[in-house]
């Protein structure tokens, strides 16, 4: 169990809008979700039926604020989130994942949640979306994904685009936006990969020094690449979206991750995150609260340890630091809204209807 003065802010939530009637991008849209919802079933804890959704409930009922903040903080150790709007608007009618979730949350929880906007970078009027996102709807930073849908051709991005992105990069510098998050290295997909490679970050990251990029599923590929950016560009950090969920299926990985990354300098800009329902939260934040890099990792590569106290920077401080946000006040204003801990946890998917929208059986196994 994770002690109740552990801040854990989850900086990759997504509420995933699947549903038949809000796909539009034929093969590649079918890619994403059939990705995701394996992403989910493949890296359940073993043994735990109870938090595999099925896929219809999947696809069609996480797009909801009440069930979003339900599993990320009624069942969860989750104090504040940073939602992400996904700019898939050319797979999805929304983009995936909608702006109008994470703005009907931050106006329920207003505290808890922070808002990335998502940018598509060939879709009309991209720079004007960024005036609107920062102006309007109040983000703290922008979301940006390898490919779109755009007239029906398959677009990419390269993060050292002078003509396409820099313009992006200098109006959200100018609306005073605190960070850019990338997809990387997790490609989903028949699409080219060359854009999920890290390389383009390192430019754009001298180009702005004054913006923060963050790598969304660092080291889940592309370690050593990932390893020396941040080991050089100090505005550059490492979102454990995906990455995190290798920690009941392949934990020996993860510690390699973990361990390379903060070799090379990062300790203090890994930044926990899930996904969303991707996972079921509980379970990964006890996990990681309980984890250690093997003694043999450690001997064999000279990998080091994961203190509490760098297991507080991961779960919650270091997104706090980048933030600006004050642990302390954050706890004294929102103690009395339903959710200050300490809180009693929900079982899994109660937001859901609990075991009616589960893989489980009687017997606890699928």
């Amino acid at each position: 169990m994770i002690p109740d003065d552990v801040f854990v802010l989850d900086a990759t939530a997504h509420a995933y809008n699947f549903a038949d009637d809000n796909v539009i991008g034929g093969a590649y849209a079918s890619s994403i979700i059939e990705g995701v919802y394996g992403f989910h079933t493949a890296y359940a804890p073993p043994g735990r039926p109870d938090l595999v959704l099925k896929r219809d409930v999947f696809r069609t009922r996480i797009a909801d604020p009440d069930v979003t903040a339900g599993f990320l903080f009624r069942e969860s150790h989750t104090d504040a989130c940073i939602y992400h709007e996904l700019p898939l608007y050319g797979y999805f009618r929304d983009g995936g994942s909608p702006l109008s979730v994470a703005v009907a949350m931050r106006d329920k929880w207003p505290d808890r949640v922070l808002i990335y906007g998502a940018i598509s970078p060939h879709q009309p009027q991209a720079l004007e979306r960024v005036d609107y996102l920062a102006e309007e709807v109040g983000v703290v930073g922008l979301k940006l994904y390898p490919h779109d849908l755009v007239a029906g051709e398959l677009c990419s991005i390269q993060m050292n685009d002078r003509d396409l992105l820099y313009p992006i990069f200098e109006r959200a510098a100018a609306h005073h936006l605190k960070t850019i998050a990338i997809h990387k290295a997790l490609v989903m997909g028949p699409v080219p990969i060359g854009p999920y490679y890290v390389d383009d970050v390192g430019e754009a990251a001298r180009a702005f020094p004054d913006l923060t990029f963050e790598i969304v599923h660092g080291g889940l590929a592309f370690l050593e690449e990932t390893a020396y950016l941040v080991q050089y560009h100090p505005n550059v950090n490492v979102s454990l979206e995906a990455t995190s969920a290798l920690l009941f299926r392949a934990p020996w990985r993860f510690a390699e991750i973990i361990g390379t990354l903060m070799n090379a300098g990062a300790t203090d800009r890994i930044i926990w995150a899930l996904g969303g329902a991707a996972v079921h939260s509980r379970a990964f934040e006890e996990r990681m609260w309980e984890f250690d890099i093997p003694v043999e990792l450690q001997e064999r590569y000279g990998l080091p340890r994961l203190t509490e106290q760098v297991k507080r920077g991961i779960l919650g401080e270091n997104a706090a630091r980048m933030l600006a946000l004050d642990i302390t006040g954050f706890r004294r204003t929102t103690h009395g809204d339903g959710l200050g801990k300490p809180r009693r946890l929900e079982p899994a998917w109660t937001c859901l209807g609990g075991r009616a929208a589960t893989l489980a059986s009687e017997d606890g196994r699928r």
